[in-house]
């Protein structure tokens, strides 16, 4: 007698033509409104399901498992970052994770190097001196920015949109530098011609750019401190595509205010959505909805690596995007 087919919760609108091929291959129940699942959603949604589609919306800890347990075998995050799953709780449920690593690389990184131009180019300024109909004329000295090349790039984190983000920024002619938690293969250092530093407060004082590309763990947890801004150059700007909660949001507003750093462009927060209104205030700063991996082709090709891993493990084998404890 056949199995039945797997029943499969998504918790969110995914692309349409995601949707198309998961309801051609499963029991699925797809998201009509697009809006976040509460937490007794999300428990509900468990009970219910063989499968639960999450995506970085949805919070699920170890309470939660606890509360949904029975039905649910595998979560098949859409999306590469899990920290917004306890890993090690499912797991000791027998409840696999997988995510979509590698997909959205390029498209981070083309977000990194666009929010670090709109900043040292001051194209907001000239944005809203245009739409808000003050621009007189050109003259000499206006919205001068700074050019790229012959500048110092520090990037956290030196794994894949860390390394793509060097190779963009060295055809910038940039000099690129790195922190990271272990140093780099040397083919890797002399292919995006990277600068390793072992110490971080050494790299952040002498770079003129800082990019976050680390992710959230309780190591990396306010990483970029007051101490720590304190240290960068006064004309230099940070970018955060990564995760907020590695930059510390209140010291951060405190030193744009203060002028002890130039600006900041940030693609994530510290409290999601919920963002800092003195830092919506600052002329000198760069505010995006976390669309750094939002392309068309990105987001269907996260969608097909969502696929691929649910139906991986129902041939009954081991998903190839399986999160263990040990790599969060």
């Amino acid at each position: 007698m056949p199995k039945p087919p797997l029943k499969i919760v998504v918790t969110r609108h995914l692309p349409d033509p995601v949707e198309a091929r998961l309801k051609e291959l499963f029991d699925v129940e797809l998201s009509a409104s697009d809006a976040k699942m509460t937490r007794e959603e999300l428990v509900e949604a468990m009970l219910r399901a063989d499968v639960l589609v999450p995506c970085v919306t949805d919070r699920i800890d170890s309470a939660m498992l606890a509360a949904g347990e029975g039905r649910l075998k595998l979560i098949a995050n859409y999306g590469a970052g899990v920290d917004h799953i306890d890993v090690a709780s499912a797991q000791h449920r027998g409840i696999l994770v997988t995510n979509t690593p590698g997909v959205v690389t390029e498209d981070t990184a083309d977000m990194v190097m666009a929010l670090i131009l709109a900043l040292t180019r001051r194209i907001p300024e000239g944005q809203h001196a245009m739409q808000s109909a003050i621009w007189t004329g050109w003259a000499p000295t206006a919205f001068m920015g700074k050019r790229l090349g012959g500048h110092a790039i520090g990037i956290l984190g030196m794994g894949r949109i860390g390394q793509a983000v060097a190779r963009r920024a060295r055809a910038f002619g940039m000099s690129v530098h790195y922190h990271n938690r272990r140093r780099l293969h040397p083919d890797i250092e002399a292919e995006t011609g990277a600068t390793y530093w072992e110490s971080l407060d050494q790299m952040v004082s002498r770079v003129d750019i800082l990019s976050i590309n680390c992710p959230h763990t309780p190591s990396t947890f306010h990483l970029i401190n007051a101490r720590r801004l304190k240290l960068m150059k006064p004309d230099a700007v940070i970018v955060n595509t990564s995760r907020g909660e590695v930059i510390d949001e209140n010291a951060l507003t405190r030193g744009l205010r203060a002028g002890d750093i130039a600006g900041a462009g940030l693609d994530v927060f510290e409290h999601g959505h919920q963002i800092n209104p003195r830092l919506r205030e600052l002329p000198n700063v760069v505010l995006l909805p976390h669309m750094g991996s939002a392309t068309v082709e990105g987001r269907i090709e996260m969608g097909e690596k969502v696929l691929l891993n649910i139906h991986t493990y129902a041939d009954g084998h081991r998903p190839p995007d399986m999160v263990v404890p040990s790599m969060v």
